[in-house]
C-alpha cells in the first residue's frame, strides 16, 4: 500500500514560493498568536522581529538576543503545523553567526529565514531610515552563501531583504544588489519600501521579471506603508508572497490598553468580561483537553483511591416553583444542573467514585456512573443524618460536599493538595456575600485570615449558624477533604454522635464541632470568594452570572 507522506514545513514554504498565485503570510510573535494565525486560515507565518521585540518589551535594535528570538520561534513552531519565515534581522553577526542560526532554526522546525542587508545591530527600517548605512554587498552575499552551505535540509529557504529603497537609493542599486544576492544562493528576495504607494516595488518587479526564469528568484513584499494598494496590483506584478507584518501585535496593544485602562478606572470587570474571550478559549488554544487526556493515560490514578460524597437530600423551598418537582441540586444554571457541574469538577480532578445522598424527589436526581444513597426521611432529618446513610462508604481519602454549591476549579485543586487530615474550604470574604438566610456555616478560627502570612497554622475553633459577629472569621463553603486518617476520625465521630437523642436533627457543623472537641485539628484553607451557595432566587441569579 502506498502511503502519502505529509510535506515538511520547509517543503510547504517552498510550495508558497512556487505558487502560481500570490500567497500571504501573517505576523505572529508568540505560540498563542501563531496558533491564531494558523486557525484563521493562513498558510504561513511571519515571525516579525519588530513584534517579537515589542512582546519582549525591548526595541527593535537587536536588544533581544538571537537565542531569545530563537526560543520564541520554538514555541511558535511547536504550536503550529504551517511554515514560519523568521525575520532574522541582519543575521545576528557575521557569516559564522548566520550558519549557526540556520542550524538552530532547522532543529526547531522553522522553515525559512529572512536577513536584511544592513549593519549589526540593526535599526527598524522606519526609524530615520535614510541615515542607515547598508551592508557591504560582498559581505552580505557571504552570509547568504554560508547559510545555504550550512543548511542540512535542502528545502530550507533563505530570503534576502533589500533595504536600498529604504535607505534612499534608487532602482539601479536595488537591482545590482539583487543580482549579487541571487547569485549567492538566495531563494527569494524581499523588496522593501517606505513609500505610501507601490511605485518602487512595481518598478523593481517589472525590471526583475524581465530576466530569464533561471536568472531570478521569487519576490516577497511587506506593504505596511502602502497598505491601501489592491492585492490585484501585487498579483499583476508577479509578487509571490505578501507579508502582513505587524498587525497582530498592534491589535493586541490596542486591546490591552483599552482593557487595562477600563479596569483601572472602574475597579470592576463587569463591563469588560463580555468583551474579552472566555477563559475556556484560552484553554482551547493551549490544547488543554489533550493534557487532560494524557493525564488519564500516564498519571497515577489519584482519584481511584479518593471518593466524593455529595449531601443533596434537601428540597430547597426558597427556590419556590423551581423546586416543586425536583430538588435544588438539579436546578439548572445556564442549562446544566448544579449536581452535574459538581460531578464535572470532581472528575476533572480524577475523582471517579462519586456518591450522592439524595432525598426530596429522589427519582429526579440522576447522573451517569454515580452511586446513589437515599434518605427517605429527608423532611425530618438534618445534614449529618444524611451523611451517615453513606457511613459504609466512609473510607480512604474523601471529599464531602454540599450538593448546591458552584465554585471555581482552583478551589478544589488547592483543597486536594492539602496534606492535613481534615481540611475545610472557608471563605474569608464572607461579608461580601449578599442575601444571608440564617443557614450559613459561619466559622471561628485560631487566627483570622491574613494576606501577610501563610495559613499552615489556621484551624477551626467553632462553626455555627449563629456566631457572634465579632468572632466570625469566614464561612464554610460546603467542601471538606479528609485523608484516610481523617476519614476514620469523621466516621468514629458519627458513630459517637449517633448515640445522642437529637442525632437525626444535627447538621454538619455539629460534626466538625464534635471533632474539634475531641482535640482533633480541623485545618482551614481560606479562599476569598469565587463560589456561590444556591439557596434562593437571588443566589440563582448570581450563579447564572458566575
Amino acid at each position: 500500500m502506498w502511503m502519502i507522506q505529509a510535506m515538511t514545513k520547509t517543503q510547504q514554504f517552498r510550495q508558497l514560493l512556487q505558487s502560481d498565485r500570490t500567497e500571504f503570510l501573517m505576523e505572529a510573535h508568540s505560540g498563542l498568536s501563531a496558533k491564531i494565525v494558523e486557525e484563521a486560515g493562513f498558510k504561513g507565518i511571519w515571525a516579525s522581529g519588530l513584534s517579537i521585540s515589542a512582546a519582549l518589551g525591548v526595541r527593535d535594535n537587536n536588544e533581544a538576543s538571537w537565542t531569545q528570538v530563537l526560543e520564541v520561534c520554538e514555541f511558535m513552531s511547536d504550536a503550529t503545523t504551517i511554515p514560519i519565515l523568521l525575520d532574522g534581522d541582519t543575521g545576528y553577526g557575521n557569516f559564522n553567526n548566520m550558519r549557526r542560526l540556520v542550524h538552530k532554526l532547522e532543529q526547531r522546525g522553522v522553515a525559512a529565514v529572512c536577513i536584511e542587508d544592513k549593519l549589526f545591530p540593526k535599526t527598524n527600517s522606519f526609524i530615520e531610515s535614510e541615515q542607515q548605512p547598508l551592508a557591504d554587498v560582498d559581505e552580505f552575499a557571504g552570509k547568504i552563501k554560508a547559510a545555504k552551505d550550512g543548511q542540512s535540509d535542502p528545502d530550507f529557504s533563505v530570503v534576502a531583504r533589500l533595504e536600498a529603497f529604504i535607505a534612499g537609493w534608487g532602482l539601479d542599486e536595488m537591482l545590482w544588489r539583487a543580482d549579487a544576492y541571487y547569485e549567492a544562493g538566495a531563494d527569494a528576495l524581499l523588496i522593501h519600501s517606505k513609500k505610501s504607494t507601490p511605485e518602487q516595488i512595481i518598478a523593481f518587479a517589472h525590471a526583475w521579471n524581465q530576466r530569464p526564469v533561471d536568472q531570478r528568484c521569487p519576490l516577497v513584499i511587506v506593504p505596511t506603508t502602502y497598505y491601501s494598494t489592491p492585492v490585484q496590483t501585487f498579483e499583476e506584478a508577479g509578487i509571490k508572497i505578501v507579508i502582513w507584518a505587524n498587525h497582530n501585535v498592534r491589535a493586541s496593544i490596542r486591546a490591552m490598553q483599552e482593557t487595562s485602562r477600563q479596569i483601572f478606572q472602574e475597579q470592576s470587570l463587569i463591563r469588560v468580561e463580555d468583551r474579552v474571550v472566555p477563559v475556556k478559549e484560552v484553554f482551547r488554544l493551549q490544547n488543554a483537553d489533550e493534557l487532560l487526556a494524557a493525564e488519564e493515560r500516564y498519571l497515577p490514578r489519584r482519584g481511584e483511591s479518593l471518593r466524593a460524597i455529595v449531601v443533596a437530600a434537601a428540597r430547597g423551598s426558597d427556590l419556590r416553583d423551581l423546586t416543586q418537582a425536583k430538588p435544588k441540586t438539579m436546578v439548572s444554571v445556564n442549562g446544566r444542573p448544579i449536581l452535574h457541574r459538581l460531578i464535572e469538577h470532581f472528575r476533572r480532578e480524577r475523582v471517579k467514585d462519586i456518591v450522592v445522598v439524595r432525598g426530596f424527589a429522589k427519582d429526579e436526581v440522576h447522573a451517569p456512573d454515580v452511586t446513589f444513597v437515599d434518605n427517605d426521611a429527608f423532611e425530618t432529618t438534618g445534614e449529618l443524618y444524611t451523611l451517615s446513610l453513606a457511613q459504609k462508604l466512609l473510607e480512604g481519602e474523601l471529599i464531602i460536599s454540599y450538593g448546591d454549591i458552584i465554585f471555581r476549579k482552583y478551589i478544589l485543586t488547592n483543597l486536594l493538595a492539602e496534606e492535613d487530615d481534615i481540611v475545610l474550604a472557608v471563605d474569608a470574604a464572607w461579608q461580601q456575600r449578599p442575601n444571608f438566610n440564617g443557614l450559613e456555616d459561619f466559622v471561628s478560627t485560631s487566627q483570622p485570615y491574613s494576606r501577610t502570612y501563610g495559613e499552615d497554622e489556621v484551624f477551626l475553633t467553632r462553626m455555627d449558624t449563629k456566631l457572634p459577629v465579632h468572632t466570625i472569621n469566614g464561612e464554610w463553603i460546603g467542601l471538606c477533604k479528609t485523608s484516610a486518617k481523617g476519614t476514620a476520625i469523621v466516621k468514629a465521630a458519627i458513630e459517637e454522635m449517633q448515640q445522642r437523642e437529637d442525632f437525626r436533627a444535627l447538621q454538619l457543623y455539629d460534626l466538625f464541632n464534635h471533632i474539634v472537641s475531641q482535640n482533633h485539628p480541623v485545618r482551614v484553607m481560606f479562599i476569598t470568594g469565587h463560589w456561590v451557595d444556591v439557596d434562593n432566587l437571588h443566589d440563582l441569579a448570581r450563579a447564572q452570572a458566575f
